[in-house]
């Protein structure tokens, strides 16, 4: 894989693979791929039944890599996730049995459901890339993605995830209801089987490695690097928001939109890259006020404003790039 070429044929063949079994949901994959590419996370929210889990399971089926559900409860330990160092009889000494963290597509499934303790034991292997177990470092092999799933209307036997761990997932995105006619497609495709069965690879490990080395050469402006810091800035200012958008959440939105404009075909970025994905990116980074979370749906509305009142640079710069 050389080319911005290449990485669009991969995006599209994933789609289509992925939308054998989701009906509609493709700007949802787009955000997937995004995360997948740029080595990131994604944090499914939605109500039971929008398909959370058959989605993350339909992309690590698209994908020659290794993959593993794990399901949060209550009971869950560390080690679960981890894996332990145990005593070989036969051998007389310790050896180290991996858990599931060492896959490349992870679907924590009702991450919300495991106390905190546990929860926070995804937080190095999300940042680092890395575990460690009575002292040793155990490296993850890339691509490592993390697709974690949670209801955000059922709180009884819930521990909400904290700020530091929100912050650790590049994407928050929410499935949505579907349309009466999306609906109906739903109930004709599963009317006699379910089409997850006949889904293939479609991608093979090393062309997701190979566009994980190539989208940071995705050009950039000085103009769309303003309007981004624009908008992050305007997150610090606002009245009603208790705590912006941090460095790292302004490094997390770029390289989403650098991936976001090579799966579209493009080698830099448009100011319609960022807006499309200014919500998934930064939302779940933010704190808002009381009053303001009450209302419900606070943080999306003020990103809407924002958006919308900060001037939008020019063209005449933007594409004067190469790949």
């Amino acid at each position: 894989m050389e080319s911005i070429t290449d990485i669009k044929i991969l995006a599209e063949k994933v789609k289509a693979n992925i939308q054998k079994v989701m009906v509609g949901k493709e700007e949802t994959i787009n955000q997937l791929l995004v995360a997948l590419i740029s080595s990131g996370h994604v944090l499914l929210e939605d109500v039971p039944g929008t398909g959370k889990t058959l989605l993350a399971k339909s992309m690590a089926k698209s994908l020659a890599c290794t993959f593993k559900r794990i399901q949060f409860t209550p009971d869950l330990l560390p080690s679960d996730i981890s894996g332990i160092n145990f005593y070989n009889q036969k051998k007389g000494e310790f050896e180290f049995r991996p858990g599931p963290i060492f896959s490349n597509i992870i679907l924590a499934d009702e991450i919300n459901r495991a106390t905190p303790r546990t929860q926070s034991s995804l937080l190095e292997a999300m940042e680092e890339k890395q575990v460690t177990i009575d002292g040793e470092t155990h490296s993850l092999q890339p691509p490592f993605m993390v697709i974690a799933t949670q209801n955000p209307i059922d709180s009884q036997g819930t521990f909400p995830l904290p700020e530091a761990q929100l912050d650790r997932f590049l994407l928050k995105v929410h499935l949505g209801y579907p349309t009466k006619e999306e609906g109906m497609q739903i109930l004709k495709r599963f009317k006699e089987n379910n089409p997850f069965e006949a889904i293939n690879e479609v991608v093979t490990i090393e062309d997701i490695r190979e566009a994980g080395r190539l989208y940071s050469r995705v050009y950039v402006s000085d103009d769309i690097l303003g309007y981004m810091m624009d908008i992050v800035e305007a997150t610090r200012n606002h009245p009603e928001i208790v705590l912006g958008v941090s460095p790292r959440g302004s490094q997390a939105l770029l390289k989403a939109v650098q991936v976001y404009a090579l799966i579209n075909g493009r080698d830099y970025v448009i100011p319609d890259d960022i807006k499309a994905l200014v919500k998934p990116v930064l939302a779940h980074r933010l704190v808002i006020s009381h009053s303001v979370r009450v209302k419900g749906n606070g943080v999306t509305s003020i990103l809407n404003e924002l958006v919308q009142q900060i001037p939008v640079p020019s063209e005449e710069e933007i594409v004067k790039g190469s790949y």
